[in-house]
């Protein structure tokens, strides 16, 4: 079965998101990721809004600040990039969302048929049905509870790596990116327009 992971967050640039698949460490993180089961690169990619906004929030062990997290009941869109994988891959991308090894299979027939699965508590644990793209799912995981992580803002590595993947996939421009990332809660909490506009501008160069 495939299906297509919708990516908000860091993971919207490709080369980083490859690390789930092919194992490695993204420039700017601090951890080394075993890859999948099958290394093999999506079958497609794609770029997409979501209905929903994307936050930033908890104290990521990988990049020292917030994170990307998506709230699929707030007002707004988020930009996606989608890929297209075996249901095999994305249950080892999830796992490794979750600092777990990879290797088990994830049952996708609640989130199916309900649009919703939580399976646990953990941040990146709550999956989500998000649409239906050339007759395969569009699924992607947060956090079973938005409103109980704490926002945080972005540190630079991280800035950098989102504002280089809506480049690529939206084909945004600095000042398009600053102000989408500005946008966002959590983002406001450690960074005013200038200064992200700064990293965003010396990302794109």
């Amino acid at each position: 079965m495939q299906v297509w992971y919708a990516s908000y967050g860091s993971n919207l640039a490709r080369d980083r998101f490859l690390c789930y698949l092919q194992g490695g460490r993204p420039p700017g993180a601090t951890r080394t990721y075993p890859g999948a089961r099958d290394t093999t690169a999506p079958a497609d990619d794609r770029s997409l809004t979501l209905p929903g906004e994307m936050f930033f929030a908890w104290e990521s062990p990988t990049w020292g600040g917030g994170i990307a997290f998506y709230d699929a009941t707030s007002p707004g869109t988020t930009l996606a990039r989608a890929y297209l994988l075996s249901d095999q891959q994305f249950a080892d991308v999830a796992a490794q969302e979750m600092h777990r090894q990879p290797g088990q299979d994830l049952d996708l027939a609640t989130v199916l048929a309900r649009s919703r699965h939580d399976l646990g508590p953990g941040r990146y644990e709550s999956l989500h049905l998000v649409g239906e793209l050339e007759g395969h799912p569009v699924l992607t995981f947060t956090t079973p509870d938005p409103t109980g992580l704490q926002r945080n803002p972005p540190t630079p590595p991280y800035v950098t790596m989102i504002a280089r993947g809506l480049a690529d996939t939206h084909g945004l421009g600095a000042d398009e990116i600053t102000a989408y990332l500005a946008a966002r809660p959590g983002a406001e909490l450690g960074w005013d327009e200038a200064s992200l506009r700064d990293v965003v501008s010396s990302a794109l160069r």
